[in-house]
């Protein structure tokens, strides 16, 4: 297996790349970071006769979160992703406040005394945009609002945010588009009450007699029109998705095996990928920075071909509707032979990281796949928690993607993991059959090869289907 060397580096410019680190040419990131949010953007709500997705556009948040279990050090590191989530999103915290409860308040997700005090410090920090670290129900949501007097924002609709800024293939919007359409659909609310409004007559778009009457509500109207683009969206990535599953069958035909990168985001996976097959794909410290899955092909040192998919990283409380919108892109760690589970062994808890991932890929039933566990980025991680980390999980690889540490255990270890051919054949083959000679060098373990004057003599290990087709120049 080849190993590139590919970690980014700030230095890297388009005329000088000697002697640096990097991972490839990082076009989507320099087109990513053009543009950057102007200062001063004022974000407070403001009456709109018409339903329409709220865009966030976040500047200056306070980030408030309720703690109901675990320890202190739990709530830390959870407010810590939420900011690192907050900045992802184009945003500068200012404040962070945490409640301690037994649950969230069911009409305004804190207490009523806990909410103005974050009024106080709303006003006091001109904060534009308050983070809530969880799901909030409509009722909370618009409790929030109407007495903070700013915009108010959950954390599943952070994440669509993030998610909606980095889509880049038609396949990533049509499925961000669809999770923001069915979070929106259940939040949809009048400002005013002008969306309880009847249309009848002209209003019923110009019906006339017979048009008039009761009809049916604005809110009505555009929850329905919110329920037809979700049915056309659901169309359009079927056929999407039947492209995908084309790609698969035809690996699946070869035989040729799959290997999966998974792992909670920022964890380093598209950086792995880089390294290992030099793909060549966005690299950025940011959450979800890779979206869509790529595919690249690479080989074993006894030349078997396989494939390394970099798919979407998980997060913590990973919003239902997104795992369902994304289900397809997902599905290529389900069909995998082999997960290749990147952990950000530099965080403060990577074993909650491990934790979040496992329950997402049994989610969308991927729980029985082989797994092998690489803690990553091992340059930056503390020995002590290695240490506990290799006592907890034996079998794990210690690798750093930036430094080049441990990958060449890491191919070894993919190496013996990957599903071996276990048919034994001895054949002659026809110099004219020169694509099952290509085939034998691509997808069996050969033991011999040698030239006659009959044709190649092969001995090889090989899968059943292509057994099957070399039946006919078996010896003896």
């Amino acid at each position: 297996m080849t190993i590139h060397d590919d970690h980014l580096s700030d230095e890297v410019t388009a005329n000088s790349t000697t002697d640096v680190d990097y991972d490839g040419d990082q076009t989507d990131l320099e087109e990513r970071r053009s543009l950057r949010r102007v200062a001063g953007m004022r974000t407070e709500l403001e009456d709109v006769t018409e339903v329409e997705y709220r865009q966030l556009r976040l500047e200056r948040v306070v980030l408030v979160s309720v703690w109901t279990t675990g320890t202190q050090v739990d709530a830390d590191n959870a407010m810590a992703e939420l900011k690192l989530l907050a900045e992802t999103a184009g945003s500068e915290v200012l404040e962070a406040l945490v409640q301690r409860r037994s649950s969230p308040d069911p009409a305004t997700y804190v207490g009523s005394g806990k909410v103005e005090e974050i009024r106080e410090v709303v006003e006091a920090t001109g904060a534009d945009t308050v983070i809530c670290d969880g799901e909030l129900e409509p009722a909370q949501l618009r409790n929030l609002e109407d007495r903070i007097k700013v915009k108010v924002v959950d954390r599943t609709a952070l994440i669509l945010d993030i998610f909606a800024q980095h889509a880049k293939s038609a396949e990533g919007k049509a499925q961000v588009e669809l999770a923001q359409l069915q979070y929106l659909k259940q939040r949809l609310r009048g400002w005013g009450g002008n969306l309880s409004r009847q249309a009848g007559g002209r209003a019923a778009g110009g019906a006339g007699i017979g048009g008039r009457g009761p009809g049916e509500t604005k809110i009505e109207t555009d929850r329905r029109r919110v329920n037809s683009r979700i049915a056309q969206l659901r169309r359009k990535l079927k056929d999407m998705e039947s492209t995908r599953e084309g790609k698969r069958a035809e690996r699946r035909r070869h035989q040729v095996p799959s290997v999966a990168i998974v792992g909670y985001t920022n964890a380093g996976k598209s950086s792995l990928l880089n390294r290992l097959t030099g793909a060549g794909v966005l690299v950025e410290d940011a959450l979800f920075a890779t979206l869509d899955p790529t595919t690249r092909r690479s080989e074993t040192s006894d030349g078997r071909v396989f494939t390394l998919t970099d798919t979407v990283g998980f997060v913590r409380h990973l919003p239902h509707d997104l795992v369902e919108a994304f289900r397809s892109t997902l599905e290529e760690s389900v069909e995998a032979d082999l997960l290749l589970h990147v952990v950000d062994a530099s965080d403060p808890d990577p074993r909650g990281q491990i934790s979040a991932v496992r329950q997402v890929l049994n989610e969308i039933g991927a729980s029985s796949v082989a797994e092998q566990l690489v803690l990553n980025k091992a340059d930056a991680a503390d020995e002590t928690t290695l240490m506990a980390l290799r006592a907890a999980f034996p079998d794990s690889v210690v690798v750093s993607a930036r430094t080049g540490q441990g990958l060449d255990q890491l191919a070894k270890v993919l190496e013996d993991r990957l599903p071996r051919p276990d048919i034994a054949v001895d054949v002659v083959i026809p110099y004219e059959r020169g694509d099952l000679v290509d085939r034998l060098h691509k997808e069996a373990r050969i033991e011999s090869l040698e030239h006659s004057g009959d044709g190649t003599e092969v001995k090889a290990w090989v899968n059943p289907g292509l057994a099957d087709e070399l039946v006919e120049f078996g010896r003896g």
